[in-house]
């Protein structure tokens, strides 16, 4: 914890765009495709946002000055989505196609969950890191691996896969403990781990049945919602 939050704030734009922008580079150079960049920025960005919050004291501006590194990328997001601002490199790495225009679609949801749920339940609960985990490590690993090795799809949606609902469970799940045990080691909640377990596991499934629906662009907040309704009855 730094006892200046706009040192932490600093912090925190930095490794946010450092992590956009390899990203963005890497794809724009073809070292990966344009699919597999955007899903990594969508696994690592949310742990790198919500492990920086450790950084910031208790003050009660804190929460609001951390929500700017995701509100001000999204504005991002919407500027070069309408075509105001150009960069391809963005462009290259956030969409499927190439469409400038997917960024106001999946992009700009994840974004907004993010400014959202930071200023809802920031340090206070594990409940809004533990949906943002599930639907950073989940839903990313989801279509990484359903991808990849997805051959046996889902009878209710078929542009979906078991492997992929598997990488669902086991991406948001083990993300979502992996931060609550950052901040448990870092004091901020109480209890051994094992105590989140169940908790943890039950939303995962349940956002992976969320997940399996066959709607598209959607996940960011569906699966979201979902980690949250389940999260306030859980934890």
């Amino acid at each position: 914890m730094l006892s200046n939050n706009y040192l932490a704030l600093f912090i925190t734009f930095a490794a946010a765009l450092a992590w956009l922008r390899i990203n963005d580079f890497a794809a724009h150079r073809g070292w990966i495709s344009n699919h597999l960049s955007r899903k990594i920025i969508h696994i690592g960005t949310g742990p790198i946002f919500v492990l920086c919050w450790l950084l910031f004291n208790d003050a009660a501006s804190a929460r609001y000055l951390a929500a700017l590194v995701p509100g001000l990328i999204t504005v991002q997001f919407v500027l070069v989505g309408l075509g105001v601002v150009k960069d391809e490199a963005a462009v290259q790495a956030m969409t499927r196609t190439g469409d400038r225009r997917e960024i106001l679609r999946g992009p700009l949801f994840y974004g907004i969950v993010f400014v959202v749920l930071t200023l809802w339940y920031w340090k206070d609960s594990p409940i809004g890191m533990t949906a943002l985990m599930l639907m950073c490590g989940g839903d990313g690993l989801a279509d990484i691996v359903g991808r990849r090795w997805g051959k046996r799809k889902l009878p209710w949606a078929a542009e979906k896969s078991w492997i992929g609902s598997l990488g669902m469970f086991f991406g948001g799940w083990s993300l979502a403990l992996g931060i609550l045990g950052a901040y448990l080691l870092a004091g901020v909640f109480p209890g051994p781990l094992g105590d989140y377990l169940l908790p943890v596991t039950l939303i995962a499934l349940a956002g992976t049945a969320v997940e399996s629906l066959p709607f598209r662009d959607v996940d960011n907040i569906t699966v979201t919602l979902t980690a949250v309704i389940l999260g306030e009855l859980l934890f």
